[in-house]
């Protein structure tokens, strides 16, 4: 078996090695836009080009002929990327284009859930012109909801601003909305959820639905959460595959509208969704809402889970690909992951572009190689989150000690956040959602 990977991140190394721990043995070949060093060494040959530079990858893969493909990120399902490889006969354990729409359009997600009654959806409307958006702004922030402004394509995790964090009033949330609308671009309003977030990864072949262990990723660029959004600054799981904050109810829930979702897809588009779809939810006083659906693994979350797949990830891919996903009883180590980045200073709004970063002793950290390049003389970042480290221990505890000292080994231009991980940080979550929760129950008592 040959088993193409496209993509270039830290995410994309992680596919590759689950793929290289197959017991089939397939041989990895990889088309990338930049020279990973961890993917460079997962594969037999790697092809660096733009990744929708499809004449190029017709090239490659034609040469290479390729039995199965997994596409990494999001921009290349965006521009049909599938599609393409389907018609060279190539098979994906990826969605196509239009079966795509459910990460790259926040507005066709929240209508189809919308037209097949599919809960855990805030209120929310869609405007592609100006008329009525300041009227529901100031409706959300009257009825002191608050907003949330989203561009309705891919903006990187970083499009995303919410009122009395990134948008200090009405008229600023107005202005937004308006500036997306000039740009060509549909907006989404919705009202301001409060709660925690977290990462509900699934594998489907359209029909079953397989649940992977629940991460919390942490978008926020400094420590406790302050800062402008990133695509990631690091995650963790649990042992129990939970979190400490999101009980079995919580879960379960989510793993329901992500069912339901897949079989609306399947059923608007006449053909079913397959590949990884991964939902963004946040647990609130009412109930799970869901925040966004990604069709692809996340970044950092892919490396929380797969590193502790315990199936042969090559016959999960197949599964996938010719429907029998309910052969499969997926399975993953009773282990605590952590994931930190680390990232070019200045990063998100001015990271430094080009420097030097060199890796010293890393100890038992997991290394992954996000936005570096490799040149004759070393590796430098390239501005976006360049180096993650993995912690896999019984503990969070433990496994947050050697993802810490893995990014001390790490040397450059870079920072990152000491507090992924911490005690502290999560009993802070808790202490949120406890307090949440006891507020609904007061209020409802009165």
């Amino acid at each position: 078996m040959k088993v193409l990977v496209v993509g270039n991140g830290a995410r994309e190394q992680a596919i590759a090695e689950a793929f290289s721990r197959s017991a089939h043995k397939p041989e990895i070949i990889v088309f990338s836009s930049l020279m990973n060093p961890g993917l460079r060494e997962l594969s037999s040959r790697m092809k660096t080009a733009p990744l929708d530079d499809f004449e190029a990858l017709k090239e490659f893969v034609n040469e290479e002929k390729p039995d199965i493909a997994f596409i990494g990120p999001e921009g290349p399902l965006n521009a049909g990327i599938v599609d393409f490889l389907e018609e060279q006969g190539i098979k994906c354990a990826s969605p196509k284009k239009n079966l795509a729409m459910v990460e790259t359009s926040k507005a066709f997600t929240r209508g189809l859930m919308q037209e097949h009654g599919i809960g855990g959806l805030p209120k929310f409307k869609v405007f592609s012109e100006d008329k009525g958006v300041a009227e529901f702004i100031t409706e959300l922030n009257d009825e002191g909801l608050g907003f949330v402004v989203k561009p309705d394509g891919l903006a990187g995790g970083k499009g995303v601003k919410v009122s009395g964090e990134h948008l200090k009033s009405v008229d600023e949330g107005i202005e937004y909305a308006l500036k997306i609308i000039s740009s060509k671009q549909k907006v989404v309003i919705e009202e301001k959820l409060e709660g925690e977030e977290f990462s509900l990864q699934c594998l489907t072949d359209g029909v079953s639905v397989l649940p992977m262990p629940l991460a919390q990723d942490h978008k926020r660029a400094f420590e406790d959460d302050s800062g402008p959004n990133t695509g990631g600054m690091g995650s963790y799981s649990c042992r129990d595959h939970l979190l400490p904050f999101i009980d079995k109810e919580s879960y379960e829930a989510a793993l329901e509208i992500t069912k339901k979702v897949v079989k609306a897809l399947g059923e608007n588009m006449g053909e079913p969704y397959k590949g990884v779809i991964y939902g963004g939810f946040m647990r609130t006083a009412r109930g799970v809402m869901l925040l966004e659906y990604n069709a692809r693994f996340g970044d950092p979350e892919a490396m929380n889970v797969l590193p502790i797949l315990k199936n042969d990830f090559l016959d999960v891919c197949t599964a996938i690909i010719e429907q029998k996903l309910d052969t499969i009883n997926l399975e993953f180590e009773e282990k605590a992951t952590v994931c930190k980045y680390a990232v070019p200073e200045g990063y998100p709004v001015n990271p430094v572009r080009g420097a030097k970063v060199e890796i010293f002793s890393t100890g038992e950290a997991g290394i992954y190689y996000g936005s570096v390049e490799e040149k004759d003389d070393g590796l430098y970042m390239t501005g976006s989150r360049a180096i993650a480290c993995l912690g896999i221990a019984d503990s969070l505890e433990e496994a947050e000690q050697i993802a810490e000292t893995g990014i001390k080994g790490i040397k450059g231009d870079i920072y990152h956040r000491t507090d992924i991980g911490t005690r502290r940080l999560i009993e802070k979550r808790i202490s949120h959602m406890n307090s949440l929760l006891s507020r609904e129950e007061s209020e409802e008592e009165q």
